[in-house]
């Protein structure tokens, strides 16, 4: 399976220490470099810092061929080259929260999910808590999600858990 990841799901990972999720679950991870130098910023939580000092082998980062693409021109660059280098790998997963993003991704034909959907497969594979998970990336990062997609999110918990 070829995942490409953007900045918002790596970030909320690496700060809950739950990175390696992405791993079991999918093995390799390819990320652009637009996306590895936004997690190099100087205002980065701690947690990402360090990890940007460690990177892990199973990260891929690439170089993306840049694209004058007007309909991406919206987008920050990381999300532009998560995109572009989706549609360059043929990917089969795209890694990325930001609403605008998901919806370029999508009107490309590229399959998305966000930081949740990954705590959701962790779960659906039983290497994780998702709920526990969510507790704490609402409490500990900056993460924000609206009441709807809060009870979406407990009930996909609550049929996981029911297998």
């Amino acid at each position: 399976m070829i995942v490409v990841a953007d900045a918002s799901p790596l970030n909320y990972l690496i700060q809950l220490h739950a990175d390696e999720l992405l791993n079991k679950i999918f093995g390799a991870v390819l990320v652009p470099t637009a996306v590895m130098q936004e997690l190099r910023h100087p205002r980065a939580p701690e947690a990402v810092a360090a990890w940007m000092s460690r990177i892990p082998s199973w990260i891929e980062v690439r170089a993306v061929v840049f694209s004058q693409d007007e309909s991406l021109q919206v987008l920050d660059p990381g999300e532009r080259e998560a995109i572009l280098l989706a549609q360059e790998a043929r990917a089969d997963l795209l890694l990325i929260d930001e609403r605008q993003g998901r919806l370029e991704a999508r009107r490309r034909g590229i399959t998305t999910t966000g930081t949740l959907g990954v705590l959701l497969a962790a779960g659906a594979r039983g290497v994780a808590n998702p709920e526990s998970l969510f507790q704490r990336l609402t409490a500990e990062t900056s993460f924000r999600a609206t009441p709807e997609l809060r009870e979406t999110f407990i009930a996909e918990c609550a049929k996981i858990n029911r297998k």
